[in-house]
């Protein structure tokens, strides 16, 4: 079959699996930014509960990135609260909310690593969502991102 040159205003690539236009990789997107949405709900709660006593989480002795508890609860409060910004710019469909949302989901997965001795299941939670985010987010080409 001879190949002919695409009529102007389309593109020359074939459209099929891995090209980005899949069903697959849109509701991907559109479940990352719930997730992102779900997983700043869960950073607000835990940052609320970090900041409104102590003896909610567990006391770590000797650990590298001991921080008081109060500052954890901030950290993750304020990252909670970016998180569910950028989820609804990526229902939007907003383009500058999937770059942030890598960027933020890279930042929350790291504080939640960091996180880990305290509460590790919640934080173990957290990145997997963060991780299917960043993975669903960076997938998607039916948008130029540049």
């Amino acid at each position: 079959m001879a190949q002919t040159a695409p009529t102007p205003g389309t593109s020359a690539r074939p459209s099929g699996p891995g090209d980005g236009s899949s069903p697959w990789a849109a509701g991907g997107v559109m479940f990352a930014g719930v997730l992102l949405m779900v997983d700043g709900v869960l950073g607000v709660i835990k940052g609320i509960a970090g900041i409104a006593s102590d003896d909610v989480y567990a006391r770590i002795r000797n650990y590298t990135f001991k921080f008081d508890v109060t500052g954890w609860g901030w950290i993750h409060l304020v990252l909670g609260v970016i998180l569910i910004v950028i989820g609804l710019g990526i229902l939007k469909g907003a383009g500058w909310a999937r770059v942030l949302g890598i960027v933020i989901a890279a930042l929350n997965m790291i504080a939640n690593f960091m996180w880990l001795p305290y509460v590790p299941i919640w934080a173990i939670i957290s990145i997997a969502i963060d991780t299917f985010v960043i993975w669903a987010l960076c997938t998607d080409r039916s948008k130029v991102l540049v």
